[in-house]
């Protein structure tokens, strides 16, 4: 393998959430009067930060979001992901023939990441290797996440590869100087593929492209 680390994105590409996570909001922003289409949000707010997609239905709704959207938010994405949250198909196999350390680093806050990698059987091999944009107070598409990760687990740029399944994901990637790899499905197929990347959308797929 040509490479001496793999960090992953957890939404999307370890863990099937993004439809979970999307449809809430949809259902969310209608009580408050914004209407978004489902397959436009996923668009819309794939990747981005919750601040980003809060403001979306704000400006939207044409009104002020209550104090508690957020805690709500929270709260039933995270009833639904104890209920139904599955891992991505194939990564369990993929993950069983990796022999270089990977890590995890997701927008979404450390809580949820390990909620969602312990869900779905996925916590061990990551233990110690989970960074969380909330722990620096940075965001993707900014690289510092990607760039905080690689330096905490020991590894310069050029020895890394992520792997993404949103633009903002990619875009922060590519700021750090990464090698980035597209998990593609429906939603995001277009967007990736303007993107000038190596794309696949089967975990089998991602094995070849690594070696």
């Amino acid at each position: 393998m040509k490479y001496k680390c793999i960090i992953f994105d957890c939404d999307g590409v370890l863990v099937d959430s993004e439809a979970i996570s999307i449809g809430t909001l949809v259902s969310m922003a209608k009580s408050h009067g914004a209407i978004i289409d489902e397959t436009e949000a996923h668009q819309l707010f794939l990747g981005k930060s919750l601040e980003f997609c809060f403001d979306y239905i704000a400006d939207l709704a044409n009104k002020k979001l209550p104090a508690n959207f957020e805690e709500e938010f929270r709260a039933r994405t995270f009833e639904a992901f104890q209920k139904d949250l599955k891992p991505i198909k194939g990564i369990h196999e993929l993950l069983a023939k990796m022999n270089v350390p990977i890590g995890v680093a997701s927008n979404g806050p450390a809580d949820k990441i390990r909620l969602n990698l312990t869900t779905t059987k996925l916590i061990d091999k990551f233990e110690g290797n989970i960074f969380s944009a909330y722990d620096i107070n940075s965001w993707k598409p900014n690289p510092e996440l990607y760039l905080h990760a690689a330096d905490s687990m020991g590894f310069e740029v050029k020895d890394c590869v992520i792997i993404e399944d949103s633009p903002a994901g990619v875009q922060a990637a590519l700021a750090g100087g990464f090698d980035v790899f597209g998990f593609t499905n429906y939603a995001n197929f277009d967007a990736l593929q303007q993107m000038n990347i190596p794309l696949f959308d089967d975990m089998a797929q991602l094995n070849l492209l690594l070696q």
